[in-house]
């Protein structure tokens, strides 16, 4: 069991105890996939205020923009207990589409990793490329984040890091291909995490408009896949990750220039508690 921690300061590494492994990071992936409907969006090949049901039939007017910021009313996991993995990702999207909305979109703000699973069905809709081959292509190559991939690991992949329960046991992996997708299906390497914070600086991926849509607070203290608040008394926009057997977190505080990643393979770990590393 690890924790490792890899922290920045404009040029300056200011910590860093990492290795190659590859870690889970979960909710991590969420800026990812924000990034991709970004991507999109700035191609035109789809509209932030575009109805999810232009690309997914027989859903009530929930926009893009209120997927991404948690405000479109669809429930989290807890909300879908009959989710039944066995029929594949058809069914999946029916049981969230079938379940009533748990307030009129755009009314409040309540935490849905179904709502980004939604979002990578409109990024493989809207590119037509599956969704983990859309992010290999467009985001991890170009960036050079050779040790990142999306879904289920593919059987005898290295360098892989199992999970653990607090209690120090080997636990088995979520599924990441259809549950997981666009909503905690990444991983990734503490390296390839900060490459990827660093790309958020610039004009790397995304425009400064669209990294600004991104990194600002939409009025429920969330962007688009990160939270945006104050943290130590400096603003941050950040996001924390848990899978079952991992943590992470990925994040910065801009006014300081400081970016810090944490990946760890065991639920002792609680990235909530490192904030001296904002």
């Amino acid at each position: 069991m690890r924790t490792e921690i890899l922290v920045k300061q404009g040029d300056e590494v200011v910590a860093d105890d990492t290795s190659d492994v590859r870690y889970q990071i979960a909710s991590v992936s969420k800026q990812f996939t924000a990034a991709a409907v970004l991507m999109l969006a700035e191609k035109g090949a789809l509209a932030l205020d575009d109805d999810l049901g232009r690309w997914i039939g027989g859903w009530p007017a929930i926009t893009l923009h209120q997927l991404l910021t948690h405000t479109a009313g669809v429930g989290h996991w807890e909300d879908f207990p009959e989710t039944d993995l066995s029929q594949g990702d058809g069914a999946l999207l029916a049981t969230f589409r079938d379940a009533p909305l748990k307030f009129a979109p755009g009314t409040r703000w309540y935490y849905s990793s179904p709502g980004y699973v939604l979002l990578a069905h409109v990024v493989q809709r809207a590119s037509d490329t599956p969704y983990r081959a859309y992010l290999a292509e467009r985001i991890f190559t170009p960036l050079g984040l050779s040790r990142t991939f999306a879904g289920n690991a593919p059987a005898g992949e290295p360098d892989l890091a199992t999970g653990h329960d607090a209690d120090g046991n080997a636990v088995d992996s979520w599924e990441l291909d259809i549950t997981g997708m666009g909503a905690g299906d990444l991983w990734s390497t503490a390296h390839d995490l900060m490459t990827w914070l660093d790309a958020l600086r610039t004009d790397a991926l995304l425009s400064e408009h669209s990294r600004s849509l991104m990194l600002s607070d939409h009025g429920h203290g969330y962007g688009y896949g990160t939270f945006v608040r104050e943290v130590n008394g400096r603003p941050a926009w950040y996001h924390t990750g848990h899978n079952r057997g991992f943590k992470a977190l990925a994040g910065s505080v801009p006014t300081v220039d400081r970016r810090i990643v944490v990946v760890s393979n065991t639920e002792r770990t609680d990235p909530r508690t490192l904030e001296r590393l904002f």
